[in-house]
């Protein structure tokens, strides 16, 4: 059903670009939300190989312990982030299940989550005892 919405926003996207500024149809507002999420999406694909260069570098530094590096550790956990966005948005979009309104519940929820994802992740370029940001960082 997912896919299926996702082909026909690009259907109707080809069709004509709506106002995002002011949506006035539910194929509009669906249109403009996926949007939303692209562009969050977009902002946190940049901010991944920062995040990953970071980790990465701090296994340079990890000590022998047994427990999983930083890399390690981040891509676990990014994957079983996504698989819960996923699975946890499709369920929230069912309010409107099999209706217009369901991409638009859909597309808002990815957007919401992938910018509080966004946010953890920049949260890990950072120190968590000091605060200040770690090397290689922009923050």
């Amino acid at each position: 059903m997912i896919i299926l919405s996702s082909l026909l926003l690009t259907a109707q996207a080809a069709a004509g670009m709506p106002d995002c500024a002011d949506p006035q149809v539910q194929s509009e507002m669906n249109i403009c939300a996926h949007r939303e999420w692209e562009q969050a999406d977009a902002e946190l694909n940049a901010l991944w190989p920062q995040v990953r260069a970071v980790m990465q570098r701090e296994d340079g530094y990890a000590v022998e312990d047994d427990q999983p590096g930083y890399w390690e550790s981040l891509l676990e956990a990014q994957r079983a982030w996504i698989a819960y966005r996923d699975a946890h948005c499709r369920l929230s979009s069912y309010d409107a299940r099999g209706g217009t309104m369901q991409p638009l519940l859909h597309s808002t929820c990815m957007t919401v989550l992938t910018e509080r994802r966004t946010e953890e992740l920049r949260e890990l370029t950072r120190n968590q005892m000091s605060g200040e940001a770690k090397p290689g960082t922009e923050n």
